[in-house]
């Protein structure tokens, strides 16, 4: 895979955004896809929030792999981080988030009160990657659509301050990416959770990326969802999908395989949670985090 140039005007407006935008709120969230823990970490908010304290929330928890979740939560612990898992949409894990940014800002609170200060609500930033639910968290947290929402990675454009009852305001911002990546390693996990758009890399690769991992990982799930009896004679993520297309019809005439349609169902199905709770990559992997950015 060849190196990605994928660096849009709005997420350079967005990185300056980030750094005017630091002295406004006590803490920040940084909102992780659950499935790609590390590939969807941005490696410049670190550098950008520097020593503002943060809370690492992994969205999306109800399809990653739990044991996989239980790990990258220990490792990120083991960082210094507070972590939450959510699910966005259903609201799972909201309660904690709110409980734990109230933690982190209780001496604030506190002083605030000492001085007369009597309602002091948490400030708060959400940061993330593209497509990764910042807006869909707003969304349940403030009980009602505050931010703008879309399928396709970047929807959200503008900043926007946002009020919420129980005590917390939240400045939404539009999701920042790297401007390249060179480890084609993150290329793919960020193409098969949907992260970037399907036309940046050929949904064939990505799709036979995906099928070599969960034969490799997740045998029984890959089996059972496309009824194939043997991985045994399998060996490449392509022939994987070929058989699969077999399974499911995917023919043009003459009897050939449609890839495109194949890979096209296989990426959604991952991406709807039909094939099973899937992590695509493991802390063990990467202990070292700035060594391993591109």
């Amino acid at each position: 895979m060849a190196t990605i140039q994928w660096f849009p005007g709005h997420m350079a407006k967005t990185r300056r955004l980030i750094s005017e935008s630091l002295k406004l709120v006590d803490v920040v969230i940084e909102l992780l896809d659950a499935r790609i823990p590390f590939s969807s970490k941005n490696p410049e908010i670190d550098t950008l929030i520097k020593n503002k304290p943060k809370i690492i929330v992994f969205n999306k928890s109800d399809l990653a792999d739990e044991k996989l979740s239980s790990e990258w939560s220990e490792f990120y612990n083991s960082q210094g981080h507070s972590v939450v898992l959510i699910n966005s949409v259903k609201g799972t894990g909201i309660d904690q988030l709110k409980l734990k940014l109230r933690e982190l800002m209780q001496d604030k609170i506190e002083r605030g009160k000492s001085k007369g200060i009597i309602y002091r609500p948490v400030r708060t930033m959400i940061v993330g990657i593209p497509n990764v639910g910042k807006s869909s968290l707003i969304n349940k947290i403030a009980g009602k659509s505050k931010a703008e929402t879309g399928d396709k990675p970047g929807v959200t454009r503008q900043k926007q301050w946002i009020r919420m009852d129980q005590g917390i305001e939240m400045l939404d911002t539009p999701g920042i990416l790297w401007p390249k990546f060179d480890d084609k390693k993150i290329g793919y996990n960020l193409a098969i959770t949907g992260a970037i758009k399907d036309d940046i890399l050929d949904i064939i690769e990505v799709a036979s990326v995906l099928m070599e991992y969960l034969k490799n990982e997740y045998p029984n799930l890959l089996k059972e969802r496309y009824k194939l009896d043997s991985l045994e004679n399998l060996d490449r993520g392509y022939e994987i999908l070929e058989a699969a297309a077999k399974k499911r019809g995917c023919l043009i005439r003459g009897g050939e395989v449609d890839f495109n349609r194949i890979a096209a169902i296989v990426l959604d199905e991952f991406r709807g949670g039909k094939i099973g709770r899937i992590t695509l990559e493991k802390p063990l992997y990467n202990t070292n985090f700035e060594s391993n950015w591109p």
